[in-house]
């Protein structure tokens, strides 16, 4: 069995079909990792999709369609998968499900230039965001693995495919600026207070690095992977941090579509 699947509105995909999409950047889109055909956040991912394609197209499929593609797509790949599900409008609303083998990210620590870029939409996950590989892609150029992005404020927001996240030694930290709020980090926000850890939300520049105990960048892949440090400032390691926003995250159960 193939862990690649492309199907689109439910049907294996042509390559007539596809084409439109691969030269299009006006799409969005929901990337999610499925264990035993079963996924975390599902309402999140849903919910995602909605927001996203009433604000782009002024229209939204039923919850009950995209969830039966998921599904159809899933019987004909792999139990275990990256999945990610993509919305266009070429003239009617349509739907690209695709599915890669399964990852958990990389293992990290992780060092993280900082640059100064504040993407359109940030609350949406859309396509033909080329800025973010080009920074990636000069962060690993200046011998770092990543980049974090600070606005125009100064303040941090998010990093190329991942949100950030800080410790105080006490409460999770989040960022305030205009961000694009991940699926994972609305489980691991909805499930922290059930395992007795505060969180907040505030601004965090460079300069407050130093006097927090701790970051960590997480994603679909992942709820957190330590970060040793961003730009000039290092930053400490944080293992009970790290454990609490992965414990956060398996509290949350698994969904089948």
């Amino acid at each position: 069995m193939s862990p690649h699947v492309a199907q689109l509105n439910g049907r294996t995909a042509t390559a007539e079909q596809l084409a439109p999409l691969a030269f299009a950047g006006f799409a969005h889109f929901t990337a999610m990792q499925v264990r035993d055909g079963q996924v975390r956040g599902l309402d999140l991912h849903l919910g995602r999709l909605r927001a996203a394609s009433l604000e782009l197209f002024g229209d939204a499929l039923p919850d009950d369609r995209i969830r039966s593609y998921v599904r159809e797509a899933l019987r004909s790949g792999p139990a275990d998968a990256s999945l990610t599900v993509t919305i266009h409008l070429p003239g009617d609303l349509e739907v690209l499900v695709r599915t890669r083998p399964p990852s958990s990210g990389p293992a990290g620590p992780l060092a993280l230039t900082a640059v100064e870029h504040e993407r359109a939409l940030p609350a949406f996950k859309h396509t033909g965001e080329m800025a973010k590989t080009y920074y990636r892609r000069q962060a690993i150029g200046e011998g770092f693995d990543d980049a974090a992005f600070v606005d125009r404020r100064g303040r941090l927001s998010e990093a190329t495919i991942w949100n950030l996240a800080f410790w105080d030694g006490d409460t999770v930290v989040w960022p305030d600026a205009g961000l694009l709020r991940g699926t994972t980090m609305g489980i691991v926000q909805r499930r922290l207070e059930g395992i007795g850890v505060p969180q907040r939300v505030q601004e965090v520049t460079l300069a407050d690095l130093p006097g927090l105990a701790g970051a960590v960048v997480m994603n679909s892949w992942t709820a957190g992977i330590a970060v040793r440090r961003i730009g000039p400032a290092a930053l400490p390691d944080a293992p009970s941090f790290v454990a609490a926003l992965h414990q956060a995250y398996e509290t949350e159960p698994l969904t089948r579509p």
